[in-house]
C-alpha cells in the first residue's frame, strides 16, 4: 500500500513541475441510499490541478459506509483509501477521465476468512463537463472498472449484471456514473490576467 501511494503521489508532484498550474479546484462526488434492509453512504473529494485548459490531475480520497439490518442484527463496513486522477475536459462540454484508487475493504469475497483487504481500482470513462459563472462545474460520467477485482467494493454499484434462467447474478460488468460538483479554489491565471492590464 505505501509503495502504491508512494507511486501516485511522485506522479502528481512530477507531473505539477513539469506544468504551470492554472487554477486549483476542489470537486466531490457522493451517494446516499437507504431501505429497510440497510444503506449507504459515501463521498469522493478530488483536489485537481489545472495544468492548462484542458488537463486536470490531482490526488483523490475515498470513504464509504455501508450497514445492513437482517434478523435483528445490524452489520456496518467502512471502506476508505486514496488515490490520483487525471482529466482532459473538451470545449467546456465533455470530458475524458481515469481514476486510479486503492481502497481498504473489509469484506473479502475471494476468501471470507480474510478481512482488511486493500483492493485497487481504475475507472477509465467521460461523459458531460460545463462550467457555471466560473463558480461551480458539473461532470456527469461513465466509468468502466478496468481491474474489476472480485473483492472491489463498488460491486454493489455496477449499474450492469448478467443473470441467469432462475434470475440470479452470473456476472458484474463494471460499470458505475459518478456525478461531481467542482469548485475553483484558487485561479492563477485570471489573477495573471488582470495584473498584465
Amino acid at each position: 500500500m505505501k509503495k502504491i501511494l508512494l507511486l501516485v503521489l511522485l506522479f502528481v508532484q512530477v507531473s505539477l513541475n513539469a506544468q504551470k498550474i492554472e487554477q486549483i479546484e476542489l470537486g466531490a462526488d457522493g451517494y446516499f441510499g437507504a431501505s429497510s434492509l440497510g444503506g449507504s453512504y459515501g463521498f469522493g473529494p478530488k483536489l485537481g490541478f489545472q495544468l492548462d485548459e484542458n488537463w486536470v490531475v490531482g490526488p483523490s480520497f475515498r470513504y464509504q459506509r455501508s450497514w445492513s439490518s437482517l434478523a435483528g442484527q445490524t452489520f456496518g463496513r467502512t471502506i476508505w483509501g486514496a488515490g490520483a486522477f487525471v482529466h482532459a475536459r473538451f470545449k467546456n462540454v465533455v470530458y475524458l477521465g481515469a481514476e486510479f484508487e486503492y481502497l481498504k475493504s473489509p469484506t473479502n469475497y475471494v476468501n471470507p476468512i480474510s478481512i482488511d483487504t486493500w483492493v485497487p481500482t481504475l475507472f477509465i470513462g467521460g461523459g458531460f463537463s460545463k462550467e457555471y459563472n466560473h463558480k461551480i462545474r458539473l461532470n456527469v460520467g461513465i466509468y468502466y472498472d478496468v481491474i474489476d477485482n472480485l473483492n472491489s467494493p463498488f460491486r454493489n454499484s455496477y449499474m450492469m449484471t448478467i443473470k441467469n434462467e432462475v434470475g440470479q447474478i452470473v456476472k458484474f460488468i463494471p460499470v458505475i456514473y459518478r456525478i461531481s460538483f467542482v469548485f475553483p479554489i484558487a485561479n492563477f491565471k485570471k489573477e495573471i490576467s488582470e495584473d498584465e492590464e
